[in-house]
Order: structure tokens, then sequence, then C-alpha cells
């Protein structure tokens, strides 16, 4: 009786060994193969994501003084000139979707007055007027700047429907929006400090 319990504990041992090896070699690979399959040789992609054509939007100053409308061509550029230009985080989260750590971003925790730009094409997309500490880890707002600048479109990833947020010009991707926000709007703005440059007043 001793010696089948030893023995059963003995390959109990070796299994569980077996189990959390195999797993963690899983989940190493898997990181590997993401990492190969979104950065090396980026820089000389030539892949285009967007559409060409017109946009009209609103201009601000960065105290969020409305300077106008105006209509624009929009900003296509391909997935090389995109990350050279933003670098691999901002390209990853800006041009491809992804979603930065909650409470890693610098605009998690900007208090100052002025206005949050989109990191691609400078649009001005949010107000520090409209800014809330929602609790979540990421920059929120209650509404945008102006409708106009920014694009709501249906997001089915993840095995859930959402409603991403782009900015209208480019198409970045800015975040997503919510229906759990504060009043006057209801709204939750939930967005990452990536795919945005803050610009003090």
């Amino acid at each position: 009786m001793f010696d089948s319990e030893v023995s059963r504990d003995e390959r109990s041992k070796r299994v569980t060994r077996r189990v959390f090896l195999g797993g963690a070699v899983a989940v190493a690979g898997s990181m590997t193969v993401m990492a190969l399959r979104r950065t090396p040789g980026m820089e000389a992609s030539t892949a285009v994501h967007g559409s060409a054509g017109d946009v009209t939007i609103v201009n601000f100053s960065n105290d969020g003084s409305r300077l106008g409308s105006e209509t624009v061509a929009k900003v296509v550029k391909t997935d090389g000139d995109w990350f050279r230009q933003l670098g691999k985080n901002s390209f990853e989260i800006a041009r491809q979707a992804d979603t930065e750590m909650a409470y890693s971003g610098v605009s998690l925790n900007e208090h100052g007055q002025g206005v949050f730009r989109c990191v691609c094409c400078g649009t001005a997309v949010f107000s520090s007027k409209t800014k809330f500490d929602s609790g979540t880890g990421w920059p929120s707002f209650w509404a945008p700047i102006a409708k106009e600048n920014v694009a709501e479109v249906a997001d089915r990833s993840l095995g859930m429907e959402r409603t991403e947020v782009r900015c209208a010009r480019c198409e970045g991707h800015l975040g997503h929006v919510f229906s759990d926000g504060p009043e006057p709007t209801g709204l939750r703005y939930c967005m990452n400090s990536a795919s945005m440059q803050f610009a003090k007043a």
C-alpha cells in the first residue's frame, strides 16, 4: 500500500512537471510566433490599410478653441512608412489595433489642460475637458472633441462585439467606446495613450 502511494506520487510529480514545462514551451512559442508575425521586416512592408479620399474634420488649437471645419485628404501610407514614423509600440497599437497594458500609458495620468491628438496624423481627437478617471487603467473621455474627427466602427474580434474608435483622417486605431461612462453622455471612450499625443494648452 505504502509503495503504491509513493509510486503514484512520483508519477504525479513527473506529469505535473511535464505539463508545466510543456505549457511554458507553448507560451514561449506563441509569443515568438506573434513577435515574428508582427514586426520583422515591417519597415519595408508595402501593405496599405485604409482608404484614400477626402474627409471633413474640425481643427482645434491646443487650448481647445474651435478653429473651423476643413475638408482634407485622408492620410494613407504603407505599413513600412507608419512603422518608421511611429516605432514598434505605437505602430502595433495605432495601425494594427493592439491594446496597451492597463496603467502603462503616459496619458493616463495627464491632468493638464490641452488637446489629445492622433499620434499618426495630428488630428485633434479628445480634449482634457472631457477626460475623467474611469478606474480602468486607460485614458477615458466622455466625448470626442468633435464627432467629425473620429469614426466608430463595429469590432467583432476576440469573440465579442465592441465599437472601435478610429481617427477619421488616417483611420488609426484609438480604442473603444462603451456605454458605462458618466453624464452628460453616459459614454466611456477608452483610449490608448500610444495612439495619442498630448498637446498642452
